[in-house]
């Protein structure tokens, strides 16, 4: 991120949190959470709101329309999630999860909100977003099989480098074919690679993965069966690629996400880990940026 402050750095801060608290410990967290009165289980995730008022108020950009909706939009989508559990206890996916899922995904993808934050720090945005999933699905909803777990296994790094090993050759070939990349003679330090693939990790493919495969894949799964949630999962992580690097509609840049969710989607499924599509994701994005 740019303008990077102590004021932001705080905010983030307060943003990877729940990330962290979750991957580390979702379990005992799920428990507390579910021993709170309603009205705080409910209310809590109005807190979300912390980071945009550091940030805001020290830019001299605080708007109430934007605190209102950081701090409306959790506490909305915990109570909708709430009815989901009572209405849907076998988790096969109600309309309330959907319409969440949706929310959040536009708001992505269409940049909504990123007007409420310095240019800089627009990451932000998404970050918080995430958080409003994280505690929504898995504190609230209590969502089973996501496999958002940050104690790695030796069968995360043989599931995702296989799935890589299986995807890049045939769609770099295709990739090339179509124009929409090409090889470049690019050679960092050992060190700068390492950590831009640690970046990687964390702040794209970790929150995609979580929003495609555990929240997306995982609910249709219980719907539709595996192979279906796997190709419909796949279709719309390539649809949410549709403005990426350019104005208009990029086909190719559908095409080639949508491939990549299929093997993303394997390596998710095999045994329901997110850290494992997460290799295999920021892999592909990291030889990506390297050699293409």
């Amino acid at each position: 991120m740019q303008n990077v402050t102590p004021i932001a750095i705080a905010a983030l801060a307060l943003e990877l949190a729940p990330a962290v608290l979750f991957g580390c410990a979702a379990e005992r967290i799920v428990r507390a959470v579910g021993r709170w009165p309603a009205a705080l289980r409910l209310g809590f995730p109005a807190t979300l709101v912390l980071p945009y008022l550091l940030v805001a108020i020290s830019a001299h950009m605080f708007r109430w329309r934007w605190c209102a909706l950081y701090a409306g939009l959790p506490v909305i989508a915990a109570w909708l999630l709430a009815r989901a559990a009572v209405a849907d206890p076998q988790q096969r996916g109600n309309w309330r999860d959907a319409l969440i899922l949706l929310a959040l995904g536009l708001a992505v993808d269409m940049r909504w909100f990123e007007t409420a934050w310095p240019a800089g720090l627009r990451a932000l945005n998404e970050l918080l977003l995430v958080d409003v999933g994280l505690y929504g699905f898995l504190a609230v909803r209590q969502l089973s099989g996501t496999g958002y777990d940050f104690h790695l296994h030796w069968s995360d790094w043989k599931t995702g480098l296989r799935e890589l090993v299986f995807f890049a050759p045939p769609v770099l070939v295709l990739g090339v074919a179509l124009g929409f990349i090409h090889p470049h003679a690019n050679r960092p330090g050992m060190g700068w690679a390492a950590l831009r693939w640690v970046e990687i990790f964390f702040f794209t493919s970790l929150p995609e993965e979580l929003f495609f495969r555990a929240w997306v894949q995982n609910l249709l799964e219980r719907r539709v069966g595996r192979r279906a949630a796997l190709g419909i999962a796949s279709v719309l992580f390539g649809l949410s690629h549709f403005n990426k690097r350019s104005a208009h509609f990029n086909w190719r840049y559908v095409l080639l996400a949508t491939i990549a969710g299929i093997f993303y989607g394997r390596a998710w499924r095999e045994h329901r880990r997110v850290v494992a599509s997460t290799i295999t994701h920021a892999s592909v994005d990291w030889l990506w940026g390297l050699w293409f």
